[in-house]
């Protein structure tokens, strides 16, 4: 993978400032001159991806998805909470409801991202693509999700794998399909860390009840790093393993991430991002408080240190204090993609290999598939489709 951190850097924070500037319309552009730099530097077999999806189509779809959910909101919403005090004479059924009428709505929102970034993704001038399902998906990860629940999270090994097969056999890259091999029960060694976790924190909570209250805290405190740990080790783990039993064409992958090393990367990167942020956020904050009073930094002795700001006057302070806040979310926003995910993907993207590259040398192209909506449900839902 090519690309320097620098950048990355003033590419996030100019199309930021460009974002806040236009009050989050450019948000679209910003996305997609992002995603074009990242997949430019991710190259497989040394063919590096291309990305072509448009800004404006993004717009489009976010527009036509706003309209969509406010007539949920405002007609579905109204006739549920009619209905609820029409039946309970309360609120709690109609709000009840509408959120889980609102659940389906994200795993469909997720899986039309993911085709809509694997129809604009090209590799050696060919195109991904995604199967129409979003529908079927969203049934089965809620079914899937349900069963994993009643059974206390012990089935989430066959939740991943079967909604992984589910979208990863209605994946094209030209006229190939892809196939997800292997059987859900695989993927249950990635979860040995969670399992030791669980008998740590057992053998804490045995600890507490035999009184040694001191030393039970610190053994419970000890499986949530365990925990924590245990999280990462089977989201790495487990993408190695399924990534290890795709094929397409003919065409192989491996794939060898470190658990411990991504962990490290999203908790040192996390650390110097919010160092970077720490004297604006403080500043951040005397403002805040000289806003609402002065006297309780007086109280605190930071008289000396206020005098200055103090004398600006309360409107040049409101002014300076939204300035520092969007100067802190831009600095955040550009400092996690240089230190946290570009360091993520540089570390799977450089374990990757293809084998035999050559076999997709007879793979042909596929035509283009048209989006109305584009992104637009996951964008209005926020359901973490950034890249």
């Amino acid at each position: 993978m090519v690309g320097t951190r620098k950048t990355l850097f003033w590419l996030a924070l100019r199309t930021g400032v460009l974002t806040v500037l236009t009050l989050g319309f450019y948000r679209f552009w910003m996305r997609t001159r992002l995603r074009r730099w990242y997949w430019s530097a991710i190259r497989p077999g040394g063919h590096p991806l291309e990305y072509v999806g448009d800004p404006i189509e993004k717009l489009l779809g976010f527009l036509f998805a706003v309209v969509v959910l406010a007539f949920y909101i405002g007609i579905v919403n109204l006739i549920l909470m009619f209905a609820s005090f029409s039946l309970f004479q309360d609120n709690f059924a109609a709000y009840a409801t509408s959120l889980v009428g609102v659940i389906p709505l994200w795993f469909y929102a997720q899986y039309r991202a993911r085709r809509y970034v694997l129809a604009r993704t090209r590799w050696r001038g060919l195109r991904f693509g995604l199967e129409p399902g979003a529908w079927g998906y969203a049934w089965r990860a809620m079914t899937h999700w349900a069963v994993t629940i009643l059974s206390l999270g012990l089935l989430l090994p066959r939740m991943t794998f079967w909604l992984e097969k589910y979208k990863a056999d209605r994946t094209f890259f030209g006229t190939a399909r892809m196939a997800q091999g292997g059987t859900w029960t695989m993927l249950y060694p990635a979860m040995k860390p969670m399992f030791l976790a669980l008998a740590v924190a057992l053998a804490g909570g045995a600890a507490i009840l035999s009184d040694n209250i001191a030393v039970g805290s610190g053994i419970c405190i000890f499986s949530g790093f365990i925990g924590l740990y245990g999280l990462v080790y089977y989201r790495v783990d487990t993408l190695r393993r399924l990534t290890e039993a795709k094929t397409i064409n003919g065409v192989g992958f491996t794939l060898s991430p470190n658990a411990f090393r991504v962990l490290m990367i999203y908790v040192l990167g996390s650390l110097l991002a919010a160092a970077a942020v720490f004297f604006p956020l403080v500043l951040l904050g005397i403002l805040m408080l000289l806003i609402q009073s002065g006297d309780m930094l007086t109280d605190m002795g930071l008289e000396d240190m206020i005098a200055p700001i103090a004398g600006m006057g309360r409107y040049a302070i409101i002014t300076a204090s939204v300035m520092i806040y969007f100067t802190i979310f831009l600095l955040w926003s550009a400092l996690t993609n240089v230190f946290i995910t570009l360091p993520v993907i540089r570390h799977y993207f450089s374990s990757l290999t293809l084998s035999p590259a050559s076999a997709a040398n007879s793979i042909r192209q596929r035509p283009r598939d048209e989006f109305e909506e584009a992104e637009g449900f996951a964008d209005a839902l926020d359901v973490g489709a950034s890249l």
